[in-house]
């Protein structure tokens, strides 16, 4: 049941919600699994020691700043690696133009298409969520003939930080490879 203050948000918040940043691909259904092709890409890049959900501010920050130096408008979603602590902005193809290189702590990056697994699901961005999440999309993938995983799994977040955790959209995307001889 929904508390009835965040109710009484509802109508304030779906404005809000409308001014979504332009989507860099569509987002998987929540609950659902599926094989997608990600478009190529110019990704922004920030990286840092230790774990993704340790570090998510320090990440954030200087994509953020370089975004609005170079007036580049927010596309969504985020990427971030876990293990690895990373996170990646997509540029939107209008805005490719804007970016001006590296500077400190942002690396642009250009991305290929890449084939995934994704698993979409609803709920706070936090470790417990998204190992949860990640196990349940191997468990798939391991029924999955004519694949393999050719990589480690990594977390995008499509939702942006004011919006409830509970209506937060998420997904868990892991790289993949056709199977040898498939």
């Amino acid at each position: 049941m929904i508390p009835r203050f965040l109710l009484a948000l509802l109508p304030a918040w779906l404005p809000l919600a409308a001014m979504a940043a332009e989507e860099a691909f569509p987002p998987t259904p929540s609950g659902a699994n599926e094989v997608k092709v990600l478009p190529p890409g110019i990704l922004l890049r920030a990286a840092g020691q230790g774990e993704y959900f340790d570090r998510a501010n320090d990440l954030f920050r200087p994509l953020f700043r370089y975004i609005s130096r170079h007036d580049i408008a927010m596309t969504v979603p985020v990427e971030a690696r876990v293990r690895d602590a990373a996170m990646y902005f997509w540029v939107a193809e209008s805005q490719h133009a804007k970016v001006a290189g590296d500077e400190g702590a942002v690396v642009v990056e250009r991305k290929s298409s890449r084939r995934v697994a994704s698993r979409g699901a609803r709920g706070s961005y936090s470790r417990r969520n998204y190992e949860r999440t990640r196990d349940e999309l191997l468990a798939w993938v391991a029924t999955q003939p004519g694949v393999v995983v050719d990589g480690e799994p990594y977390a995008v977040f499509w939702s942006g930080p004011f919006t409830p955790g509970f209506l937060k959209r998420y997904e868990v995307h892991v790289p993949l490879r056709p199977a040898s001889g498939g």
